[in-house]
């Protein structure tokens, strides 16, 4: 693909791409963005570097991808509800998204995109990594692929426990200064989405599983437990992934409709700060 207004870096085999020549504290003509859109289609996620913004030009940015999502379980920043202010503190020993996943999985219809960009970050660590579904879909037997072709999913939000070592929600988020709220009442936080999901912008088929999915619909317990455990090692080969490291001024726009992601904690001690956004997302088919 050739770029007339923008110069576009791969950093790795399996997705993900640099993005020079693009400031976003400044208004970004069409011209531009489309170029940049087509880029994060190809390359799933996408990053900045060097850059220096304001929540309203975050904001205002964010717009370009689509309706803002506001988080069921976070509460967003007081002057600004549209950003969560994802932090870790130097005592902190709990980190949020330290677990395979896609943001949103347990909503009917889960975000789009999300934008995250770093306000602090630690001297080393704190990285993210990014998980290929299209690639993890493609590299399985006939066979697979026409088993999975029908299965769906159950996934739920806040109260997922499926093999996990807490049992309580207090449990749960032990270490972390900043705590999730109940959702609303009334609002739906579990929902089933098929295994094999189409890109609704590209038609290409990739696997849609993460921390969130609970069971297979259909199955017993234990056969659902070898499936899916299995799908998870099979989605997280290293061929699948790219590692991104983060700077100040850092940002990064990732589809969670064809990638998994994981925040890495591996900086105890240290201090990390990151403004989030997500991007309104349709139902998965």
């Amino acid at each position: 693909m050739v770029y007339k207004y923008i110069e576009v870096k791969p950093i790795a085999g399996a997705c993900g791409a640099e993005i020079f020549g693009v400031d976003l504290a400044k208004p970004i003509k069409r011209t531009v963005f489309a170029e940049l859109y087509k880029a994060w289609l190809k390359y799933q996620v996408v990053f900045f570097r060097d850059q220096k913004i304001t929540p309203k030009q975050q904001i205002k940015f964010a717009k370009k991808w689509g309706g803002i999502h506001i988080h069921p379980f976070v509460k967003g920043m007081a002057k600004h509800p549209e950003i969560l202010e994802v932090k870790k503190t130097e005592k902190d020993t709990y980190t949020f998204g330290n677990r395979w996943h896609t943001d949103q999985m347990f909503s009917p219809t889960p975000a789009k995109a999300t934008m995250l960009y770093a306000k602090e970050t630690p001297p080393f660590g704190g990285d993210t990594q990014f998980a290929n579904m299209y690639l993890a879909y493609e590299a399985l037997s006939p066979g697979m692929k026409k088993m999975f072709k029908s299965i769906k999913t159950f996934n739920v939000g806040d109260g997922n426990k499926r093999s996990a070592a807490y049992s309580t929600r207090d449990d749960r988020y032990k270490g972390a200064s900043a705590r999730p709220k109940k959702p609303p009442k009334g609002l739906k936080t579990n929902s089933e989405h098929p295994l094999v999901r189409t890109h609704p912008e590209t038609k290409r088929k990739g696997l849609y599983i993460g921390v969130h999915t609970q069971n297979l619909v259909g199955f017993e317990r234990q056969e659902s437990e070898f499936l899916i455990n299995m799908i998870r090692e099979h989605c997280t080969k290293p061929e699948f992934i790219t590692r991104f490291g983060w700077e100040k001024g850092s940002m990064a726009i990732w589809d969670n409709r064809c990638l998994q992601h994981y925040a890495i904690s591996d900086y105890p001690g240290q201090r990390r700060r990151m403004h989030r956004i997500t991007i309104k997302g349709d139902k998965p088919f």
